[in-house]
């Protein structure tokens, strides 16, 4: 109860005034301090988080564009919050890394689900080699005597046939 509603009240109330005092004490917006403060995937979260929650229609969108439009954003993104490209060189590269591992890993999960989702085919050559594979990489020094086997339960599958576990 007490995490709802300080959420709430965050989401709400302090954060934008929080962002507006560190942006009149820094002259800086919250991506800003967050590309001068943090490296790597932890930077790129932070400013996926902060855009992501933005209250500003553009700075939202950014998060699911397009490779190709990456570049467009970016400059969306510097007019909305008035950065100056000339005084802050390296935000628009860094911006621009940080969208393209943005738009990059939402890729990556979309196409990991659609594998995902599609179902085992024993009738699929390259299911079946896979599933080979599997074994001979979790079983390297022990031969598999069948395709259909009580030997699959050695590496967790519940029955004979794996191709009722395995996707």
């Amino acid at each position: 109860m007490f995490i709802s509603l300080w959420e709430f009240f965050y989401g709400h109330f302090f954060r934008f005034w929080m962002k507006w005092l560190l942006r009149q004490m820094t002259g800086k917006c919250e991506l800003q301090r967050i590309f001068d403060t943090y490296v790597g995937a932890q930077r790129t979260h932070r400013i996926e988080n902060s855009l992501t929650y933005s209250k500003n229609k553009v700075l939202q969108k950014a998060t699911h564009v397009v490779q190709s439009e990456v570049d467009k954003y970016v400059d969306d993104i510097m007019k909305e919050k008035n950065i100056n490209p000339e005084k802050d060189a390296s935000f628009k590269i860094c911006m621009k890394m940080c969208l393209l591992q943005i738009t990059g890993y939402k890729q990556l999960y979309l196409d990991v689900e659609s594998v995902r989702k599609r179902p085992y085919d024993s009738d699929n050559l390259q299911h079946e080699e896979l599933l080979m594979k599997l074994w001979n990489l979790l079983m390297p020094t022990k031969k598999l005597n069948a395709r259909i086997s009580k030997q699959w339960a050695e590496i967790g599958f519940q029955g004979d046939d794996p191709k009722t576990d395995f996707r």
